[in-house]
C-alpha cells in the first residue's frame, strides 16, 4: 500500500504532532509513504527526513496560488498512491480528487469542527473524536464514509530526566504542566488565576502563541511571575510530564486534546476541564479530576486536592494509564487506519498489494 500524506498546517499544534507522530509510526511499520509539507515549516521538514521519510515541500498559499495544486496532482502522478490523507482544511481544498476510475481515495483526518466546504471532494474521512464523526453525519457524510479513530500518545522514555533547578523550580513545588498554545481557548488564564492561590504552586507552560504577554502580564497583576514558567514549545513530552505533578488540561474548547493522553500514557496525574474533547474519555474521580470550564474555583480545588492527596493522585494516574493501554496505544490507532484503508480500498475496487 502506497499512501501519501499532505500537511499544510502552522509550525506547531496539536494537528501538526498527531501527523508528525503517525507518519513517524506509519514508517516504523515499514509502510510506503510520501509525505508533501507547507515549506515554511522547515523544523517538520528536517525532523522528518532525518527519521528516513520521503518528504517534499509546496508553498500551500491563499486562493492565488495554483502551482500548489498543479504540483500535487503532478506529485500523485508519479507516487501512484492508494490512499492520499489530508490533514486540515487547507491541504483538503488543494488536494485533487481523484479522476474517475479512482485510483487512489482521498481521506480526510478533520481533529475539529471544520466547514464542510473544503472537503467537497473528500472520499473519506477520519475523525479522532465520536463526536466530530457525529458533525460530519449532521452535515450530509454517509456513516459509512467516516471512521473514529483515536490519536496516539507514545509512552516515551526519555533521554535523561529533566532538572526542577534548570526550569527555575523548587525540589519542593506542586509543579501542574501544561502542555498548550498560548491561546484564549486553551484556558490559561485560567489555570495562572487557580495556582495563584495554591500556595507553592508553579505551573509550566510548555507552548507559544499570540497570549504569552497578555498572560505573563496577568501573572505580574496577581504577583506570581516567579511562580509561572513560561517554557516556549518543547520536544520534551515526556521527560516534563514525569517530572510535573499534575497534568492540567484548562481548555474552553477542545476537540479532542492530546495532552490528557500524554498524561495518561506518563502516569502523571490529571485534572481536565469539561472541553468536548476530554469529557468523551475522561471520567471524574476515576481516571482525572474534572472541573467546569472557566471555572476557577474548580480547579484550584481539583490541584489543591491532588497536592495534598499524593496517594489519590496514583491512583488516579493508574487507571488514566490503564485507559492509555487499551484506547491510545501506538499499535492500536496504526492497525485502526490500516483497516480503514484496506476496507475502502477494497470497497472501491482499488488494487492495493
Amino acid at each position: 500500500m502506497r499512501i501519501m500524506q499532505v500537511m499544510a498546517g502552522a509550525a506547531n499544534g496539536g494537528a501538526e504532532t498527531a501527523f508528525e507522530d503517525l507518519c513517524l509510526a506509519f514508517h516504523e511499520k515499514g509502510l510506503n509513504q510520501k509525505i508533501v509539507l507547507r515549506s515554511s515549516n522547515r523544523d517538520r521538514l528536517k525532523k522528518l527526513r532525518s527519521a528516513g521519510l520521503d518528504v517534499e515541500t509546496l508553498p500551500f498559499g491563499g486562493a492565488l496560488d495554483i502551482y500548489t495544486p498543479w504540483k500535487l496532482k503532478k506529485i500523485i502522478a508519479d507516487y501512484k498512491p492508494q490512499i492520499v490523507q489530508t490533514w486540515m482544511s487547507r491541504a483538503a481544498i488543494k488536494t485533487p480528487a481523484s479522476p474517475e476510475p479512482k485510483s487512489y481515495l482521498k481521506v480526510s483526518r478533520l481533529g475539529g469542527y471544520y466547514g464542510m466546504k473544503y472537503f467537497r471532494t473528500t472520499d473519506y474521512f477520519v475523525t479522532n473524536t465520536g463526536d466530530i464523526r457525529t458533525y460530519l453525519m449532521d452535515n450530509g457524510i454517509a456513516e459509512n464514509r467516516v471512521c473514529h479513530i483515536n490519536n496516539f500518545a507514545d509512552m516515551e522514555q526519555p533521554d535523561q530526566q529533566l532538572n526542577r533547578k534548570d526550569l527555575q523550580t523548587p525540589e519542593n513545588a506542586c509543579v501542574v504542566l501544561c502542555l498548550a498554545r498560548y491561546h484564549q481557548v486553551k484556558g490559561l488564564d485560567v489555570l495562572i488565576k487557580a495556582a495563584a492561590q495554591v500556595e507553592n504552586c508553579h505551573v509550566w507552560l510548555a507552548g507559544e502563541g499570540p497570549l504569552e504577554q497578555e498572560l505573563k502580564a496577568l501573572a505580574l497583576d496577581l504577583g506570581v511571575t516567579e511562580r509561572i514558567h513560561f517554557l516556549g514549545w518543547r520536544n520534551d513530552r515526556a521527560a516534563l510530564l514525569q517530572a510535573a505533578d499534575i497534568c492540567a488540561v484548562p481548555s474552553r474548547f477542545e476537540p479532542f486534546g492530546n495532552s490528557f493522553a500524554q498524561a495518561w500514557a506518563q502516569k502523571t496525574p490529571l485534572v481536565c476541564s469539561t472541553a468536548d474533547g476530554p469529557r468523551q474519555y475522561v471520567k471524574n474521580g476515576k481516571d482525572a479530576l474534572v472541573f467546569e470550564i472557566d471555572d476557577v474555583e474548580g480547579l484550584r480545588h481539583a490541584i489543591q486536592t491532588l497536592k495534598d492527596n499524593p496517594s489519590l493522585g496514583e491512583k488516579l494516574a493508574e487507571a488514566g494509564h490503564m485507559r492509555f493501554q487499551d484506547e491510545f496505544g501506538r499499535d492500536q490507532t496504526v492497525d485502526a487506519y490500516l483497516a480503514f484503508y484496506r476496507d475502502i480500498l477494497t470497497r472501491e475496487g482499488i488494487d492495493f498489494k
